[in-house]
């Protein structure tokens, strides 16, 4: 198959409306709309599961409608986020994390409380994370001995609410969801700095490699489900999506760029093996061998802190081949940056992927 261009504006356009709308896990709905709407744009049907997963499908030339897709890719549309743990007595709100990240990263956050629907109050109100020595007029050096612990840190809401009361009558309970406030920067240099573009990033380059194949009149090799989960960063993910007729499974995720590892933001990496153990040798070397002759700037490399769609599908019993395929993102779960050379490696080797034909197995 010939190799398709990767229009960037489209992609980076799709990754700041899917940063612009919050999804934290439990809270996925808004923008598992988007992306139907997105798919439905390029053609592609799309349906959810009683999980909520967002699963489409891109039909092979002359396929059947009901025959069973061979291929899977992945992407998750959750996010890290909190949860509304306690409403204090001064109105303050404990919070627990939803999904592995430091405290930390959120002190001096901004924050959506993602309120239930109902009782006449808008689903969001603004606050702010802040530890509880939060002044350093009031407490002094005292400031700087207070550990990173998600019992030392709290919200504060930005309203009229001084006792548990007051924020009972703002509609804001435990279980209530939160999610950060996003203020993406695409910098001259090309770089993409926000949060949560593990795995925004990796959804809109998928969207990219699908649009890029539809633009070329370019049929898949084999037909594809496209799982966009929602609880992976939980560590459910694609435990329970993946149809049985699916021979290999390709997780598209961000790659760890950190002192001992080999990714770079700019390009793409093959992830070889993470918590769950290595990935599939051939699958690997199939990848390996299409972004060669495209001419990507493609990296090995190993992540032992690391659980991903395809870990869960494997861990649920999935008969299937797995590879995780990154692009390099700076400071993950954290103050995460990467590059649009990194996204658009990425699409392009996932466009070469579905338009070529399933490994040999021999």
């Amino acid at each position: 198959m010939r190799e398709l261009d990767i229009d960037a504006a489209w992609l980076t356009a799709t990754l700041e409306e899917l940063l612009a709308t919050p999804s934290p896990t439990g809270a996925t709905d808004a923008v598992s709309r988007l992306v139907a709407e997105r798919c439905a744009e390029l053609g592609i049907a799309t349906r959810s599961d009683r999980r909520g997963t967002l699963i489409g499908r891109i039909a092979a030339r002359g396929s059947a409608p009901d025959r069973p897709a061979r291929r899977a890719v992945a992407a998750h549309l959750d996010t890290i986020g909190m949860m509304v743990a306690e409403v204090k007595a001064d109105g303050r709100l404990r919070v627990v994390p939803v999904g592995t990240h430091s405290p930390r990263f959120s002190e001096g956050a901004r924050v959506l409380v993602l309120r239930d629907p109902g009782a006449g109050h808008a689903p969001a109100l603004t606050g702010t994370v802040l530890p509880l020595r939060a002044s350093g007029h009031a407490f002094g050096d005292a400031v700087d001995e207070l550990p990173h612990r998600w019992d030392l840190v709290e919200v504060r809401l930005d309203a009229a609410a001084a006792d548990a009361a007051a924020v009972a009558d703002l509609g804001v309970r435990v279980g209530d969801l939160v999610a950060h406030v996003v203020r993406p920067d695409l910098t001259p240099s090309g770089h993409v700095v926000s949060r949560h573009l593990d795995d925004k990033g990796g959804v809109a380059a998928l969207l990219a490699a699908c649009r890029a194949l539809r633009d070329a009149d370019i049929a898949p090799a084999v037909d594809v489900d496209l799982l966009f989960t929602v609880s992976e960063e939980v560590g459910n993910g694609a435990s329970h999506c993946v149809a049985p007729s699916v021979e290999e499974l390709v997780a598209v995720e961000c790659a760890v760029v950190a002192p001992g590892q080999t990714s770079t933001e700019t390009g793409v990496t093959l992830v070889m093996q993470d918590m769950n153990g290595p990935t599939d040798r051939r699958l690997n070397a199939h990848l390996e061998e299409l972004g060669a002759k495209i001419g990507l700037e493609m990296h090995r490399d190993v992540f032992m802190h690391f659980r991903t769609d395809a870990a869960a599908a494997i861990v649920a019993g999935a008969d299937v081949r797995t590879a995780i395929v990154g692009f390099g993102v700076d400071a993950t779960h954290g103050h995460e940056r990467t590059h649009i050379d990194g996204l658009v490696a990425t699409a392009r080797l996932l466009a070469s992927h579905l338009g070529s034909p399933l490994i040999d197995p021999s």
